[in-house]
């Protein structure tokens, strides 16, 4: 069974009921508690972090976490908690995905993707992050965090936007990879239609989420569902496959309750149904769903740490 080797990464969780239990904890976070998460991740053996956003535009306003002048920086104890990720990571020997995203408001994504003042937005943060970071050897790539639904095809406006990002990106900074981690999983069509796709995604990485956090797929499912996606990458001969595992749960209605930690059981089926189809397992996320106990980066969520303390005993039976 794969291990999980990385994880998305938040400085604030973009919706604000599901991250009810977690957020003010972050947002109260020192530079050496968010220094600290990183080197816990590292402990459970992560090698790649996902910035999820590197700024967020609500309907009641915008904020930023990296240095850019796109949007007023966000309201942080810690003043820069960018240099801090990139600091720690570069320390630790991680892989670093910075995100091009949200710069329009993050619950419209369609209209994100096809708006030339977004992506006019998003392409000078970019650059001014790359004029910030480009030179660390933690930066591995840019993740595009605006999604539609990939099931059962790809729609036009989502290849529309990876083309138009993607040629940027990869001009910004040329060694850099683009990933991507698209919903709708349980309704892919993985047929000829989706390989010519593939074939012309101008992305590295796919990493389609498994969906059994927000209750759309069971880990009974999501084997044969991977089976087919290996299937239709191997003939694309394009992008590598990945696999974004929710960790996470509801403590009420889908969508519309706080994020809990899942129980070690459930996650270990997860795993071992994604295991046999995928290169890589990242989950989403650590920040709100995983703390060392005893550790100075704990928030709101009990069950964080003990997911930690069981993940951390089943590792010991994969040695």
């Amino acid at each position: 069974m794969q291990r999980i080797t990385g994880s998305f990464f938040e400085f604030r969780h973009h919706s604000r009921v599901e991250g009810k239990y977690y957020n003010p904890a972050l947002l109260a976070y020192t530079g050496e508690q968010w220094a600290e998460m990183i080197r816990d991740m590292k402990r459970l053996g992560m090698d790649t972090l996902v910035l999820m956003a590197s700024s967020i535009m609500e309907e009641d306003g915008a904020e930023s976490y990296p240095p850019v002048d796109v949007f007023p920086r966000a309201p942080m104890a810690c003043e820069n908690p960018m240099d801090v990720l990139m600091d720690t990571a570069e320390a630790e020997g991680l892989k670093v995905y910075l995100s091009a995203g949200f710069y329009g408001v993050w619950l419209h994504p369609e209209d994100n993707m096809r708006s030339l003042e977004v992506q006019e937005r998003a392409f000078r943060a970019c650059r001014q992050m790359a004029e910030r970071y480009g030179h660390y050897r933690c930066l591995e790539g840019w993740y595009l965090p605006d999604e539609t639904e990939a099931g059962p095809y790809f729609s036009p406006v989502f290849l529309n936007y990876v083309r138009r990002y993607s040629a940027f990106l990869r001009e910004l900074t040329p060694q850099g990879k683009i990933l991507i981690a698209p919903y709708g999983t349980n309704k892919i069509c993985p047929d000829d239609t989706f390989v010519e796709q593939l074939r012309s995604l101008d992305v590295d990485y796919v990493a389609y989420q498994d969906e059994v956090g927000v209750e759309k797929s069971t880990p009974d499912e999501t084997g044969a569902y991977y089976a087919g996606l290996r299937k239709a990458h191997d003939l694309a001969g394009r992008s590598r496959l990945w696999a974004d595992m929710e960790i996470f749960r509801f403590e009420g209605r889908v969508y519309g309750s706080a994020l809990l930690s899942a129980d070690l059981e459930r996650i270990c089926r997860q795993m071992e149904a994604l295991s046999p189809h995928v290169e890589k397992i990242i989950v989403y996320a650590y920040p709100g769903m995983l703390s060392r106990p005893g550790s100075a980066a704990a928030y709101g969520n009990a069950g964080a740490e003990k997911l930690y303390s069981d993940y951390e005993r089943f590792l010991t039976t994969l040695s």
